[in-house]
């Protein structure tokens, strides 16, 4: 589940190749010269709202309109879908989502997080699994029409 066409292993510097997935770009990619590996915990944040709610939090037909939106950093919660979502976990994705990069939960923050951590409410999950499905099968057709 991950493209490692451009990884690379770094300490303290900043990286500078524009390169990624439109969907799953943290906004500094788009509007700084330089970036940290917190744009990882951004595309975090974007695996895991799809996850949920079977859709991307920035979506349109072209890469520029979708950009728009990912350097405004709205999303929202406002589908029936996150209704089933716990606080905890959405409390997570507004921590990862986050447009500054030094406010952005770290990669060992992420994993001292509550709904991370197990301590989350048990919830029935079906629903995002079949929502998940749909967007896969979406994802598909679009990429057997290209």
């Amino acid at each position: 589940m991950a493209d490692f066409g451009f990884a690379k292993n770094f300490g303290e510097e900043k990286l500078v190749t524009s390169c990624g997935s439109p969907g799953y770009v943290a906004p500094e990619v788009l509007t700084e010269d330089t970036y940290t590996n917190a744009v990882d915990m951004w595309s975090v944040g974007v695996i895991v709202y799809i996850l949920l709610s079977g859709y991307p939090p920035f979506y349109d037909e072209s890469p520029p309109k979708i950009f728009k939106k990912i350097t405004e950093a709205k999303y929202d919660f406002d589908d029936p879908v996150w209704e089933e979502v716990s606080d905890l976990a959405k409390d997570l994705i507004k921590k990862l989502l986050v447009k500054n990069p030094e406010e952005r939960l770290s990669a060992g923050k992420c994993l001292e997080h509550p709904w991370v951590a197990g301590g989350a409410e048990n919830r029935n999950v079906k629903g995002s699994l079949i929502r998940l499905q749909e967007y896969n099968k979406v994802r598909k057709k679009e990429k057997n029409m290209v």
